[in-house]
């Protein structure tokens, strides 16, 4: 498996060689049909991103002391943008994730093409993504 920083990589290598958004978008939606759709009873308010303009919905569990997150979305560029995330952070070391910049997103321009309520939802989901592992890590150092 890479590690966090060759993942970020290989995405920015990815979205170089595109040529224009409407491409970009195109690709973030085949991304979107490769995640691991949550099971229907997960879909609940607990689950919900908070301040995304789409629903989404994130799951996350403790194995063999790494995170694995699952999530899903109700619209389709958003699902995309939730299998960008999940494939840099999930199956990782709580500690990684902690530590990791998310440098990606920027580099790839996404928040400058996204609507503000989608960029707001992607930091939230970032967010969320983060206090899940800054929780199993000090569950795991109790």
């Amino acid at each position: 498996m890479n590690d966090i920083e060759q993942v970020q990589k290989e995405i920015i290598n990815e979205f170089g060689v595109f040529d224009n958004w409407h491409d970009k978008y195109e690709h973030l939606i085949e991304l979107g049909k490769s995640i691991s759709v949550i099971f229907e009873k997960e879909r609940t308010d607990d689950n919900l991103i908070k301040g995304c303009q789409s629903r989404v919905w994130l799951v996350a569990e403790f194995k063999n002391g790494r995170v694995i997150y699952r999530a899903d979305s109700d619209a389709i560029i958003t699902k995309g943008i939730v299998g960008l995330v999940l494939r840099v952070f999930s199956n990782r070391l709580p500690k990684e994730i902690i530590n990791v910049d998310g440098s990606f997103i920027d580099k790839i321009g996404l928040k400058e093409h996204l609507s503000p309520t989608r960029a707001n939802g992607l930091v939230a989901m970032l967010k969320q993504i983060k206090l899940y592992a800054i929780a199993f890590n000090a569950k795991q150092n109790l």
